[in-house]
């Protein structure tokens, strides 16, 4: 197995970090393999905001259900989809004017479409940065509630209209890199991977799927009822059910309409 296999199979989700700051050396070499990253035309359809300031970390701590390990975490990148930067490019830089002018082209605000894009070049450009960070001997965790509180999180990091969160990592140096922990189970590559067409997974094929983790979670006494629970009461009533996901589908509907929205005036 290579070195780039090697990395990818041995990456875990890292909490606790190391207190010292990521070696500037390190920091530069993360960015510019973040930057290699696949991008939709080249376009570089996303920026990546780094919290520094300890006030804006501890409310982005509070914004996502009270995580403080965020505000702990040595390094904080909220990656953003973003077309706000073309839009303005294309207004400034004459492209709508010379359209109109030649009958070419009519101006179009961005549309969902636009988004989708730019949201797969951000998370492409996230996991180049979590599988660049586990080689550099770097933690990560994904913060999947930036997605919660958009108009908290829009108005704190001054987002326009078309740039919206993707995804958060926080990064450190493992507080424990010795720590031989277990890899957690994933689906076997039979229940994921399908040919030419959906195939419909129910119970039983449900239940090879999810197997492995189901037993797992056993094994540490993890899931709901006393413990005889499936995976499957584990998630309903922990996550599916709850309040936070309540909040992800409001807030994720709020900045899709404002995406979607009468465009607002640039500057």
């Amino acid at each position: 197995m290579n070195d780039t296999l090697t990395t990818i199979f041995n990456r875990r989700t890292i909490r606790a970090y190391d207190d010292r700051p990521i070696d500037p050396k390190d920091l530069e070499l993360l960015k510019e393999a973040t930057l290699r990253a696949p991008s939709a035309g080249n376009m570089m359809y996303y920026s990546v905001i780094e919290a520094k300031d300890q006030t804006v970390k501890d409310k982005l701590a509070v914004f996502c259900d009270n995580q403080p390990m965020i505000a702990k975490a040595p390094l904080v990148w909220v990656f953003l989809a973003d077309t706000q930067k073309w839009v303005n490019y294309f207004h400034e830089g004459g492209s709508v004017a010379r359209g109109i002018a030649e009958g070419t082209a009519t101006w179009r605000k961005p549309g969902l479409g636009d988004m989708h894009l730019c949201i797969q070049d951000a998370i492409i450009a996230a996991q180049t940065a979590v599988i660049a960070a586990q080689s550099l001997g770097i933690g990560s965790c994904y913060i999947g509630d930036i997605i919660e509180r958009y108009e908290d999180v829009r108005d704190l990091l001054g987002l326009k209209q078309y740039t919206i969160p993707a995804c958060m990592v926080i990064f450190g140096y493992p507080k424990n890199p010795g720590n031989n922990v277990e890899l957690k189970k994933r689906s076997p590559a039979s229940s994921i991977f399908m040919t030419d067409r959906y195939r419909d997974l129910h119970l039983e094929d449900l239940k090879t799927a999810y197997g492995p983790m189901e037993e797992e979670m056993r094994r540490h006494n993890r899931l709901p009822f006393g413990n005889t629970g499936s995976i499957a009461d584990y998630y309903y009533f922990r996550k599916y059910s709850s309040s936070f996901m309540e909040e992800m589908n409001r807030s994720t509907k709020a900045f899709m309409q404002h995406w979607d929205g009468p465009e607002e005036t640039l500057g």
